[in-house]
This record gives C-alpha cells, sequence and structure tokens, in this order.
C-alpha cells in the first residue's frame, strides 16, 4: 500500500469517490452521445452500475465482459435465423434464460454478466421479431457498450486509484441456492406475463419498455417485492420528473458540450448523495438511472417527433413501474402452493 493510500482520511476517500463518479459519467455521455451505436445510451447505466456496487474493476469484471458478448451475440446470432417465427418454442427458451439471469443477478460476484444477459435475452428476439436485421447490429450495439463501459471503469480507476484502507472482495449470496431459485421463479412470474404480452400481440415501439422491465424486473423479486415494487415506482417517478426539467434545459441549448455539463452536474450530486450514506444510495441510484436511460434514449434519437417520443418513454417508465407494483401485489396476496416457500 502506498504512502498516499495509508493517510487517506475518510474525506479524501470520499472526494475521489464523487470525482471518478462524475468524471466516469460525464465521458461515458460524451462518447455514447457523439457516437451513438446502437443502445449506446446503456453505456452510463453500466457505468454508474460499476461505480455504485464495485471498489475497482478485477480480473472477474473482465471475464463477464467476455462471457456477455459470448452470449449477446451468440442470441442475436440464433434470433438472426428465425426462431421468433415460432412464439410456443422461442417463449420458453427466453422464460428459461430470464430464470437464469434473476438466479445471477443475486450474486455480486455476477450482476453485471446478468444484467446484460437479460436485456439481450429480451431486446434481441423482440427486434428479431419487428425487424429482423437489426438484431445482429443491436446485440453488436450492446456488448461493445459493455466494452466501452468497463474501458470507463478502468479508465477512471488507473487515473484516480481507490483510496480506500480495505480491498473489498466479491461477497458471497446473502442466500441459499434453494432461495435464490425460488426469488428468480417469483422474479419470472412478475416480468414474463407482460413479455408475452408484447411478443404475442407484436407491438411496436416498445424497446425502452422492455429495457426498463429488464432492469426493474432484476429488482422486484423476493420476500418484499411489494415493498421494492413501491419504492422502484418511486425512484422512476422521481427520475422521470427531473428528466422531463433536463430535457426542457436540452431543448434550450441543443449542443453536445452543454449536454456533457448537465450531465456532469446531476452526476456529481448524485454521487455525492450516494456515497454520504450508502444505505440510500440504492434509492439515489435508482433515480440517476431512470433519469440517464429517458434523457439518453431521446438525445441518441433519429425519429421525428422527439418532444412526443420522449413524454411517451416518459409514460412507459410509469407505466412499467405501476405494473411491477400491481403485479408484485397480486402475488404476494395468492396462496398458490407453488409459491410458498419450502421450509427446510
Amino acid at each position: 500500500m502506498s504512502d498516499s493510500q495509508a493517510i487517506a482520511t475518510q474525506e479524501q476517500v470520499y472526494t475521489r469517490k464523487v470525482l471518478r463518479f462524475t468524471l466516469g459519467i460525464a465521458l461515458s455521455i460524451a462518447i455514447s452521445a457523439a457516437f451513438a451505436w446502437p443502445l449506446a445510451f446503456i453505456v452510463p447505466v453500466f457505468v454508474a452500475k460499476f461505480f455504485v456496487d464495485r471498489q475497482e474493476p478485477t480480473k472477474q469484471t473482465v471475464y463477464e465482459l467476455l462471457l456477455a458478448m459470448i452470449c449477446t451475440i451468440f442470441i442475436a446470432w440464433v434470433v438472426s435465423f428465425g426462431p421468433t417465427q415460432y412464439p410456443l418454442v422461442l417463449l420458453p427458451l427466453i422464460a428459461m434464460v430470464m430464470m437464469w439471469a434473476y438466479y445471477l443477478f443475486s450474486d455480486p460476484k455476477w450482476n453485471f454478466f446478468a444484467t446484460v444477459l437479460i436485456i439481450a435475452i429480451l431486446l434481441l428476439p423482440y427486434l428479431g421479431l419487428q425487424q429482423p436485421g437489426a438484431a445482429l447490429m443491436v446485440g453488436v450495439g450492446l456488448s461493445f457498450s459493455g466494452v466501452v463501459s468497463v474501458a470507463i471503469f478502468a479508465l477512471m480507476h488507473a487515473l484516480y486509484p481507490d483510496l480506500s484502507e480495505k480491498r473489498e472482495q466479491h461477497p458471497m449470496p446473502a442466500q441459499s441456492s434453494e432461495d435464490r431459485a425460488y426469488e428468480s421463479f417469483r422474479a419470472l412470474l412478475l416480468a414474463f406475463p407482460v413479455i408475452c404480452f408484447f411478443y404475442l400481440l407484436e407491438i411496436s415501439g416498445a424497446l425502452l419498455t422492455m429495457i426498463f422491465i429488464a432492469i426493474l424486473s432484476l429488482q422486484a423479486a423476493g420476500e418484499k417485492s411489494v415493498k421494492v415494487s413501491l419504492f422502484l415506482l418511486l425512484t422512476n417517478g422521481i427520475g422521470g420528473l427531473l428528466a422531463i426539467v433536463f430535457y426542457n434545459l436540452l431543448v434550450t441549448v441543443p449542443e453536445l458540450s452543454f449536454y456533457v455539463i448537465l450531465a456532469s452536474l446531476a452526476a456529481i450530486l448524485f454521487a455525492k448523495k450516494i456515497y454520504e450514506d450508502p444505505t440510500k444510495a440504492p434509492l439515489y441510484a435508482g433515480i440517476f438511472s431512470a433519469l440517464i436511460v429517458v434523457v439518453g434514449s431521446t438525445a441518441s434519437s433519429t425519429d421525428k417527433g422527439v418532444a412526443e417520443n420522449f413524454y411517451m418513454r416518459i409514460l412507459q417508465l410509469m407505466m412499467v413501474g405501476l405494473y411491477m407494483v400491481f403485479a408484485s401485489f397480486f402475488l404476494e396476496s395468492r396462496n398458490w402452493t407453488f409459491l410458498r416457500k419450502i421450509e427446510r
């Protein structure tokens, strides 16, 4: 351990974390907005997740990235060969991969891989259904977003190494394998009905809704699913309101430099809240993620009627949150035998 690390005060550690988070988000916003490849707006969300969940990059981070890229490209390649035309085959396969992703997400060591996996398995077949030629391109875009995210995370730590004296290792899952499997199944029951709805009716324009479902359903399982879903509805609501303010400021000054500056100001405010009180970090991280996804997807849009699409995205965000609350309450109020946890 270097001398600078040995004598670092809590204030210095805190300042370093806020600085890394802010610069990392600013850089990710600038790169994703400037180059705008498919799903580039996911990069700041991944970067924020890294800074909140992990102390520093490790070999495990690179290993997860490589596995995520392989799985994403494989899913995109398979989808390109036409299984989207057979929903009775496709939907059970999607359900199996979703449950696997939920199971892995409950292990801190694998939550990044699980996040990419569930986004891939929901988005790519859906795109294959809507635009058969787009799945592979978007799959490559999602993989590249993962690469850029890990690169930014590593770069920020290379420029501003962590000053904490303790080196955190990936903790073991807090639950047993049986409990993780049980909660994965509950998460699948929460999300899968609406996934079937979109796939079977072939509803267009639901790309961002699928992303919201993918991200939120990872967090809305477990015994306290109703409380968690209400928490997600709160964070989405606040994030949506902030996104409206953010968007209207961008409309006033539609410049990339202003977008980056505005995102940096938001990042530094949220970083202070996240690192001041780790117990409330999920609240502020959730609000920030909602803000970034809505604004980022709008900023990268080349469609006409951007303003209408922006408010439609806000509506989609709120509808997904309401659905999660309703579905969680419905499951909690049922007394179905297969939903009861086996007493051991």
